[in-house]
């Protein structure tokens, strides 16, 4: 017998996303068969299956915490947002269009069957003004009449309100769903909050589930609001602490408009100083500099023009600082961009040029597929891990044709004394062997020591904070389990 569970946040990035990924993982771990879903998700972090059908990086973290291999079904609706209000948007793992918001609500009502479709195949094996064409939210909630629990995020403040509120606002027949309240991110003694929590189910008549302190957890973000934990200063108080402060090596990655997929680079962060940087401020004295992902390369590469942020990236590889692409940032590193109306109209477009490369975006197709490579690129980088594999998996628009030597098998160019990469491969930094070779380049380059990062499970982790925290039998009782 299929049983769910609905977990919504007051706004977003308030922690929903991983209080279903501890369930998960606690699911798994009482020897339950158990899958995650979100009927819609916006995000440019995503994933892709091993059929190469593209999902939600949140849904895929949360498969992994269930002990299950990712499928497009768990997210049947993906949307990348490219600008201009317009987002592409992927529908059981296939680009279909491009879509205004306008014309993506005038279509609402097909997509529910995309979503009833994916609820059903998976049995087998939310703001006010959206209520009526909330998919994410309130259609799958008041589909599966399931019993809800509501997360509020601490950090942002007004939680309480935000609570009481969201319950007060909640349509007359969802409200009854609501069978538990989250407070999540709290720093401090949560006994201090006792009078509050008192109050709030008092209210609401809701009771509170548990306070879940603030976790710093080596799992994957899931959007780009993440980013603004992140700042522009990279590591922060325990973090910095843990990396060795001043002592670590410093690497500046380029904040575009349209970044995606920055997940590629939190491996990094509990080993250096990462720091994102947006076009047109000081890029500093970084020991290297990581260009991303984007949804757009053309027009994030006319902004970093317009920023004069490729000048400096350009005099930082003159001193010899390592530069690095991946995904749209190796297509920005080429000689030049040929666009026949694919990514913003007709044009072509000269690129850093410190790659013999051309990229051509000429038809409406998307390479999404996992891939294994071998080191194939030479360099005071690549050199020392020749002939070793690499995996990771690629998500692009366009073609890129390369005069330089390949760094990874067929994939990706290396240019001219080894220290300037590009390549397709997202997760490149999953892979130890590559992850030491670049940061033991820098720390080398440096003089200074390097310090490994602790080494830990952050789904087994969150599991446990999970259930010191929050009142799981209540939990198990809704569930019926």
């Amino acid at each position: 017998m299929t049983r769910f569970i609905v977990v919504l946040g007051t706004t977003s990035h308030s922690g929903k996303s991983t209080i279903v990924a501890a369930l998960c993982r606690i699911l798994r771990n009482r020897g339950l068969k158990v899958a995650p879903f979100k009927s819609q998700n916006m995000s440019l972090n995503s994933w892709v299956t091993y059929d190469g059908k593209e999902m939600g990086i949140a849904q895929a973290v949360q498969a992994w915490a269930a002990g299950v291999e990712p499928e497009e079904v768990m997210n049947p609706i993906l949307l990348k947002p490219k600008g201009d209000r317009t987002s592409q948007v992927i529908v059981f793992g296939v680009p279909v269009a491009d879509m205004s918001a306008e014309e993506y609500y005038r279509g609402i009502e097909g997509m529910k069957s995309v979503v009833d479709r994916a609820i059903e195949e998976l049995s087998g094996e939310a703001e006010i003004n959206l209520y009526d064409r909330d998919i994410a939210n309130i259609y799958v909630a008041r589909k599966l009449a399931a019993p809800i629990i509501l997360v509020g995020d601490i950090e942002r403040g007004g939680v309480f309100a935000s609570l009481y509120g969201t319950v007060a606002l909640l349509p007359a027949d969802i409200r009854p769903l609501v069978c538990g309240l989250v407070i999540n991110k709290f720093r401090g003694d949560p006994a201090i909050l006792e009078p509050g929590l008192a109050m709030l189910e008092e209210l609401t008549g809701v009771p509170v589930l548990g306070v879940m302190p603030y976790l710093d957890l080596a799992l994957p973000s899931e959007d780009s609001v993440s980013l603004g934990d992140k700042g522009g200063g990279g590591f922060q108080g325990a973090k910095r602490e843990e990396a060795g402060g001043s002592e670590a090596v410093d690497i500046a990655v380029i904040r575009l408009a349209r970044i995606s997929n920055f997940t590629d680079f939190e491996p990094l962060e509990r080993e250096g100083n990462l720091r994102y940087v947006t076009p047109g401020q000081p890029l500093g004295r970084p020991d290297a500099v990581i260009i991303p992902g984007t949804k757009n390369t053309v027009a994030d590469l006319l902004e970093l023009r317009r920023r004069g942020t490729d000048r400096e990236i350009l005099a930082l590889r003159d001193e010899g600082v390592p530069v690095l692409g991946i995904c749209g940032g190796y297509q920005i590193l080429g000689r030049e961009i040929v666009d026949q109306g694919i990514e913003d109209g007709d044009s072509v477009v000269a690129g850093l040029g410190l790659l013999n490369s051309e990229t051509r975006f000429d038809r409406y197709e998307k390479r999404t597929v996992q891939a294994e490579k071998t080191v194939t690129g030479d360099g005071p980088i690549l050199g020392p891990i020749k002939g070793e594999k690499v995996s990771g998996y690629e998500i692009h628009m366009g073609v890129t044709t390369s005069q330089d030597p390949p760094a990874f098998g067929d994939d990706g160019g290396v240019g001219g004394d080894g220290l300037v990469i590009g390549t397709y491969l997202h997760g490149i930094f999953q892979n130890r062997n590559f992850r030491d070779a670049f940061l033991d380049h820098l720390y080398r380059r440096k003089n200074l020591p390097r310090r490994s990062a602790p080494v830990g499970d952050g789904y087994d982790e969150l599991a446990k904070a999970a259930e010191i925290h929050l009142d799981m039998k209540r939990i198990w009782d809704m569930m019926e389990i």
